[in-house]
């Protein structure tokens, strides 16, 4: 999705004058490919399950992750509808209210990105966890380059970026650019593994 335009009269910084023209196609297509993300993501996440030594660990982390990721559509699916909204009125002569139609929308159902994150953050901190606890097969390091850490380093990076649509597109796609880093971290441990077999005195080193 591309905004363009990054002038607005609202508080919401993603509804502004790009949004307003974006091509119904390209909703669609965003909506349409978040389906295989989810199904990616779902795959990615349950296989890092076999990580984890115990089975009660285990289950706990399938558990956790199974409720995690079923807000993940319905959060996607929440902010593209809205968007879709504003770019309709916008487009089919209702400009006057289209803006205060879809800020009324967002704020009188925003509870629902805060109950999302609920179900979602726990898999992330419960990994950590385990990772620092030395219960699963990565060194105990990785559990600092969990994907809520990186989130938050690439979100404090986005204060330092001007009002530009570089900034508000990352600012979009900021979980998934935190969760494309922290697999190709995840992926390049796997391979250090591979190459030394892991023993439990490796759980003793903390900052190897």
């Amino acid at each position: 999705m591309i905004y363009g335009d990054v002038s607005r009269e609202g508080t919401l910084s993603w509804l502004n004058a790009g949004t307003a023209s974006i091509a119904p196609w390209r909703l669609n297509t965003a909506m349409i490919l978040a389906f295989p993300g989810i199904i990616l993501y779902g795959i990615a996440l349950f296989s890092l399950e076999q990580k984890i030594k115990e089975e009660t660990e285990q289950k706990r982390y399938r558990y956790l992750n199974a409720f995690g990721l079923t807000p993940w559509l319905a959060l996607h699916l929440f902010y593209i509808m809205i968007i879709s909204t504003y770019a309709w009125m916008s487009q089919n002569g209702m400009q006057a209210v289209a803006l205060t139609v879809c800020e009324a929308l967002f704020h009188q159902l925003s509870w629902l990105v805060i109950v999302s994150e609920g179900f979602m953050i726990p898999v992330f901190v419960y990994l950590a966890y385990l990772q620092f606890q030395g219960k699963t097969q990565y060194r105990r390091h990785t559990a600092y380059v969990n994907v809520l850490v990186i989130f938050m380093i690439l979100k404090g990076i986005t204060y330092l970026m001007g009002d530009t649509p570089f900034r508000l597109a990352f600012t979009n796609g900021l979980m998934s650019e935190s969760m494309l880093i922290w697999f190709v971290f995840l992926y390049r441990q796997e391979n250090a593994l591979s190459e030394k077999p892991f023993t439990k005195t490796d759980g003793e080193h903390f900052l190897r």
